[in-house]
């Protein structure tokens, strides 16, 4: 007889909770094709920070820092309308002189604003004039948030 009480008080305890349990949220997902003329800001070493505006999809300004060596890595950040998207990505250099063409990929990490949950993968092209460190990328692939 006392398991049974014991077990209707349970289940008027968990009737009358408060605890709100989460809720699934849909992702939107979005082609985008953008493209960066950045200039040279900054560096340390072979670490370069570099901005400039961008335009395409997500039209806006970005931020990146990236290491100039055998492979290109880096992190950037694109400021839009709606918010911050941020990620990282890599590179392979292709030729020698003054302009170097290098191809990889991105990965999205997150951002604010709209763009909170964001997350995806991109191609990643470009050139950079090894003269000025000026830095051109375009980037093609998916973004959800």
């Amino acid at each position: 007889m006392l398991a049974g009480g014991a077990s209707v008080a349970i289940g008027t305890a968990e009737a009358h909770s408060t605890t709100r349990r989460p809720q699934a949220r849909a992702a939107r997902g979005l082609k985008a094709s953008d493209t960066a003329h950045l200039h040279y800001v900054s560096a340390s070493g072979s670490l370069l920070y570099e901005e400039g505006g961008a335009s395409g999809t997500l039209p806006g300004s970005m931020r990146v820092h990236f290491d100039v060596g055998a492979t290109f890595t880096g992190s950037f950040t694109i400021y839009t309308r709606g918010g911050t998207i941020r990620g990282h990505g890599t590179a392979t250099p292709h030729g020698s002189g003054v302009y170097e063409s290098f191809a990889g990929s991105l990965v999205v990490t997150g951002g604010s604003g709209r763009y909170a949950h964001a997350h995806g993968r991109a191609g990643l092209y470009g050139t950079f004039n090894r003269d000025t460190y000026g830095l051109f990328v375009q980037t093609t692939g998916t973004l959800r948030y």
